[in-house]
């Protein structure tokens, strides 16, 4: 009796086991979208319940009041580097999007704090980093499931859309694409920078190409530098090493040594101390 008892609750588990194996659709599937604008980006995490017959604005989603805009966890938009919503300036990072809708008019918040399931309890207006408010747009045709996109895109900026049933909203947001250029313009006007140089050189001691650029590269990479780290004179070290001149890589190591000492590194210290013991034999 006991055996029976034991196999039928036996049974039991396993069935209960299958079941929760078991996959369904999403009711509000999860989707991400990349931009670019200009040289940055913006990427947006959300999911998308859909009208299924019922009203939404006014209904499902209450007027005038927080909604977490979209479903299940928060909607996050990431924006890659600095920018601006309506005007106002909004540190590079992630956010969880939240809005109140009304009829005519909504307010958008790009809240700091992103690990919510739904409105944040409680509300923290310190947590808002922008806030910006939209005039609302009917649509002619009805819009099924909750939908983000990122339109009107320029060099410089672009609209975050939310639509969904028959009203829309566009978020205007942009970048300092300007200031960005310029920056990659002058970098190249001013030639290779010191890590410029110090990378070229490392690549060509590792790729066994010509070792006397290697060696020029990494003079004028120390050269360059206000105050050349020890890794620097390391890699000098094993090139000089490399091209012949020992008497130029036991000095390197030794500098190397002294500088990864004074850091606390003894990483280095000891790889310097193995080169000095075998290029002083």
């Amino acid at each position: 009796m006991k055996k029976l008892i034991f196999s039928f609750l036996l049974s039991v588990a396993c069935s209960f086991g299958a079941l929760a194996q078991i996959q369904t659709p999403a009711a509000s599937p999860e989707q991400t979208l990349t931009q670019s604008v200009g040289l940055s980006s913006v990427t947006v995490q959300y999911s998308r319940p859909a009208m299924r017959g019922r009203t939404i604005f006014g209904d499902l989603v209450p007027l005038d009041k927080l909604w977490r805009t979209g479903a299940n966890k928060n909607t996050l938009v990431t924006f890659e580097s600095d920018a601006t919503v309506g005007g106002s300036p909004l540190k590079a990072g992630t956010y969880a999007l939240y809005t109140v809708p009304s009829k005519d008019e909504w307010t958008v918040y790009f809240y700091t704090d992103t690990e919510n399931w739904g409105l944040p309890k409680p509300w923290d207006e310190n947590k808002i980093a922008a806030v910006y408010n939209v005039k609302a747009q009917s649509l002619d045709t009805s819009v099924e499931s909750f939908t983000i996109t990122i339109d009107k895109v320029t060099d410089s900026g672009a609209h975050l859309t939310l639509s969904w049933e028959n009203m829309s909203v566009a978020i205007p947001f942009g970048f300092d694409t300007g200031s960005a250029v310029m920056q990659t313009i002058e970098r190249t006007m001013n030639g290779p920078a010191a890590g410029d140089y110090y990378q070229a050189a490392v690549y060509f001691l590792n790729a066994d190409k010509d070792i006397n650029k290697a060696k020029t590269w990494i003079d004028k990479a120390i050269a360059m530098s206000e105050k050349p780290a020890y890794w620097y004179y390391r890699q000098k070290a094993l090139i000089y090493a490399k091209s012949g001149d020992k008497k130029g890589a036991i000095a390197a190591a030794e500098r190397s040594m002294e500088l990864a000492q004074a850091a606390g590194n003894q990483d280095y210290v000891a790889m310097n101390k193995k080169s000095l013991a075998e290029w002083t034999k």
